[in-house]
Order: structure tokens, then sequence, then C-alpha cells
């Protein structure tokens, strides 16, 4: 399918010097990922220095250590953190360097939001490379990448105004999604999620991406807000 590309003033400058880029962070928790990715940059977009970072904490980091690379390539579920969280924080260190989303969540609803929240340009994972050669180039001249398909509007997550309306959301989660927003309530991080369930760290990804789906909610924080506004663990005490 053909690329698409939106120019949306005020998003941020286009980058000085020809419009290339030649340092590059990527954001994935998936070794063979990061290094197909990083093949396919290399070859479409031209960038000489690739580093990796497999948690938010490790990307921070890297960040403030070394400044930022000329451009950040982020996967919105990572071992730490999930959604528009990781985003958010990443964008607040990391100055005018573009980010650009590539993950599986590439629903309309996420992509929108994405870019609201400040990314560059959204890329489905699994891509060919033609698209991630249009899409740096995009994002090079200053333009905003959006997949083929996706019309950017002002979409937001849908608010809870009462108790009630908060418990009907939360039923709609199975008993392993509830138990996980549970610890995710605790401030458990996913691998400690998987570690005290006993599942695979991918799958308690997959539960978050489907809870915050289900809740309405495009972060951690918000999920968690609305657990408290149904007093969530009363809730669940009372099911069992």
């Amino acid at each position: 399918m053909t690329p698409k590309t939106a120019h949306i003033p005020g998003t941020r400058p286009a980058p000085a010097g020809p419009g290339r880029f030649t340092t590059a962070l990527i954001v994935d928790d998936h070794p063979l990922f990061c290094d197909a990715l990083s093949m396919t940059l290399k070859s479409v977009a031209g960038i000489g220095r690739i580093d990796t970072a497999e948690s938010l904490d490790q990307a921070l980091a890297m960040v403030a250590e070394n400044g930022p690379p000329d451009i950040i390539v982020l996967d919105l579920n990572l071992p730490d953190v999930s959604g528009l969280d990781g985003l958010a924080r990443l964008r607040a260190v990391a100055g005018e360097t573009p980010i650009v989303v590539v993950s599986s969540m590439s629903e309309s609803r996420m992509v929108c939001s994405v870019i609201h929240a400040g990314a560059a340009g959204f890329v489905p994972k699994h891509s060919q490379r033609p698209v991630f050669r249009a899409a740096f180039e995009a994002i090079a001249a200053g333009e905003i990448f959006l997949p083929e398909g996706v019309v950017l509007t002002k979409t937001q997550e849908q608010p809870v105004n009462d108790r009630d309306e908060a418990v009907e959301r939360l039923a709609h989660l199975t008993r392993q999604q509830a138990r996980i927003l549970q610890l995710i309530c605790e401030g458990r991080l996913n691998k400690q999620i998987a570690y005290e369930l006993s599942i695979a760290e991918t799958t308690v990804k997959t539960h978050v991406t489907a809870i915050m789906r289900k809740l309405g909610v495009q972060t951690r924080t918000q999920a968690v807000l609305i657990a408290q506004m149904a007093s969530f663990s009363n809730v669940l005490r009372e099911a069992e």
C-alpha cells in the first residue's frame, strides 16, 4: 500500500542540514527485531550509527549520558512501560529529536493518540522497507508520517465520570486481566508480573494492551486511576 504523510503545522521544525539522519536510537526489547530494523534503517535511510536500548530506563539513561540522537525509534510495549507513558517520558528529554513509533498496536485510534502525544510518525511493525524509507524521508522533511488509511483526528481517551462507569468497564476484564491490573496498581513492572503469575512477559504485554483497550485508556496511569475510582481491590475481593 502507498505510504501516507501529513504535514501538521507547529509540531516540530524540520531537521537542520540536508535532511538526513546520521544517528538513531532503537528502543525495543526484541533483539532480533532490533537487528533487522537496524539493517533496514542503514539501507533505506543511510543512518551510520544505530544504538539500541531494551527498556525505557536504559533509553533515558543513554540520552542523558550521550545526548539525543538524530531520531528515536520507539516500541510502545517495553518491559518497564506500556502505551503512551514511554513516549511521553522520552519526549520530555529528547528535545527536538523526532520520535517515530514502530508498533504492532496500529489501529487508527492508537496511531492518532501517538501523534497527538508528540510522535513524528507511526510505522506498523513488520512493514516493508519501502514504508520505512517513505517514513524517514517524510520525517526528515519535517512532515508527520501516518500509515495508509489513517486519518488524523482529535481522538483522546474516553473519560470516566463516576464509580459505576468505572466498575462497568472493569467488568469486561477477564480474571487474568483483572489480576494483572491489580499488580499494575501495586506498581509492578511487566517482568515482575510475569514472575508473579508464572507466565511469559510477552503474554503480560498482550494482556496490558487488552486491558487498556477495554478500559478506553492509553496509559497504565489512566488504568490505575479507573481502578482506584472503582475501589478495584475491593471489587476483586467481592468477586472471589
